[in-house]
């Protein structure tokens, strides 16, 4: 064959590949309300970006295309100019089920992610396991979540759920950063609801079971629940404008932007009443750059927030107790969230930033029984470890061992500011004057109204933020028209922070 032919052979050849399980199984895709394979790359990479590897893995004869491409699509492509690598799982080719080849093809891509040091990005669409190939597909999934445990840390890890996920094939996801989900479309689980059923005796749906809304709001494996499949994809790309190729780099800076609103507006922010909750986040986008606070599993523990936003135009992790739900104490669910998130962000060389109303740890025999000493002492472990710039602003409410967790005095934040109307203290003043004033309010008249006085008492003598600055525990009361400026100022200060730790191979958090 002269070259012209080999060439024309090559473009045939590619074209039966790139179709997959044919025009049939497409429309059926299309129909289920999901993209194929290459659609989803070509809307989630920059246009023209993309480049294509291992197309021919597998095709012993290439003639017959048994399982063109087996099933998933690898190679790299840029996102806003930056290079990432990835794979999209094709369930028109058998499901998209995962074949030696098909591992082989993954792992490959990871490989070259850590090499160069670029994110990496499943959009994973997968009956599973091919059973045809027993112990060796087993051994796929292996390879690859060796390469997930070596990658953590080091290069960004993202996994959209963009159709099933079950079985064994839901730890590759588990253990990257982030894990995104489709509504409707997309179920992660272990065991799928005929195995729960017969075992069990229990009948619940695949979407009731592992759907997106499940592991955004009750289990908190998903971080972010998406609408469709274009919305997801457009959320990954916001995602990673916030976070480095890898762990040798500092995270992408923008022009700043100043927020909307002014200033004057968080004078007057906070309700007069110490007891009444609000919306911290209404706080927050009046401080950073645009107002704009890309948050982080916000349907889970949503008695705490955690996110990103911009200072100055550089990304800060940014964490936050909630008062306007549970008052904004720390719980199980709460602490894993924001140890998991302190630590993502040290990783990746994020600084972080914590605004703190915290009344305490929730009690509850259900709390001790499930363990919040352990789930509490990640916190502690994970603000301690971390070595990025760290500035904690106390709004209101910085009670007992949660003011400690919340990067409180000897955490080792870099900088710990309070404004006017924080009280910091071992507990609320109202539980506190029913121990130092016990006899004063039982001999009383109306013991209630003493309760109150000496709650009030209290408050002012000892909980305010001036007792706390004058033993340089705070670094300083401020004017919270000024938290943005001295943010700010504080970060670019801290910009060249070094630490010296004890040599060790790893620390062992309270898992």
């Amino acid at each position: 064959m002269k070259m012209t032919e080999k060439v024309s052979q090559l473009a045939n050849l590619s074209e039966k590949i790139k179709l997959g399980g044919g025009p049939v199984r497409i429309e059926k895709q299309h129909k289920s309300g999901k993209l194929t394979a290459r659609e989803r790359i070509d809307f989630l990479l920059d246009e023209g970006s993309f480049f294509e590897i291992d197309l021919f893995m597998g095709e012993d004869n290439i003639e017959t295309l048994k399982n063109p491409g087996e099933g998933v699509v690898t190679g790299y492509g840029t996102i806003d100019g930056r290079v990432v690598y990835l794979f999209a799982q094709d369930f028109t080719v058998t499901g998209g089920t995962l074949s030696k080849h098909h591992a082989s093809k993954i792992c490959k891509v990871m490989d070259m992610a850590m090499k160069v040091g670029a994110p990496f990005i499943g959009l994973n669409d997968s009956g599973g396991a091919r059973i045809q190939e027993g112990v060796e597909s087993l051994n796929g999934y292996g390879q690859i979540f060796s390469r997930n445990t070596k990658a953590s840390g080091v290069i960004p890890q993202i996994s959209a759920i963009m159709g099933p996920c079950a079985g064994g094939a839901v730890y590759s996801p588990a253990l990257t950063d982030f894990i995104f989900m489709v509504d409707k479309s997309s179920q992660m689980f272990i065991t799928g609801p005929q195995v729960v059923k017969a075992v069990m005796g229990e009948e619940i749906s695949a979407e009731a079971l592992g759907g997106a809304q499940a592991h955004s709001e009750k289990s908190g494996v998903c971080h972010f629940m998406t609408a469709n499949d274009r919305d997801c994809l457009q959320t990954i790309r916001k995602l990673l404008s916030y976070l480095p190729s890898s762990n040798r780099e500092d995270p992408p800076a923008i022009d700043p932007v100043a927020p909307p609103g002014n200033p004057e507006d968080l004078v007057g922010i906070l309700p007069d009443n110490p007891m009444v909750g609000y919306d911290v986040r209404d706080i927050i986008r009046l401080i950073v750059d645009g107002g704009e606070y890309f948050e982080v599993q916000p349907n889970f523990a949503r008695n705490l927030v955690v996110g990103f936003s911009r200072l100055d135009g550089r990304p800060v992790g940014v964490v936050a107790n909630q008062p306007g739900y549970m008052a904004g104490c720390l719980d199980i669910n709460a602490s894993d969230k924001l140890a998991r998130f302190v630590r993502l962000c040290d990783c990746f060389n994020i600084p972080l930033l914590t605004f703190m109303d915290v009344p305490g740890y929730l009690p509850g025999s259900n709390q001790e029984f499930g363990g919040i000493i352990r789930h509490g002492a990640k916190v502690l472990f994970a603000y301690t470890e971390a070595m990025v710039p760290k500035l904690t602003v106390i709004l209101r409410k910085g009670y007992g061992g949660a003011y400690i967790a919340m990067c409180g005095n000897g955490m080792g934040s870099d900088a710990m500011y309070a404004w006017p109307t924080a009280e910091i203290a071992v507990m609320g003043p109202e539980g506190a004057a029913n121990i130092i004033y016990k006899k004063e309010i039982e001999s009383a008249e109306n013991p209630a109204e003493m309760w109150a006085q000496k709650s009030a008492e209290y408050r002012d003598k000892f909980s305010n933020p001036y007792i706390a600055a004058a033993r340089g525990f705070i670094d300083s009361v401020i004017d919270p028209r000024d938290t943005r400026k001295l943010l700010i100022n504080t970060l670019c200060t801290l910009k060249n922070k070094k630490e010296n730790r004890p040599e060790k191979r790893h620390g062992n958090i309270p898992l």
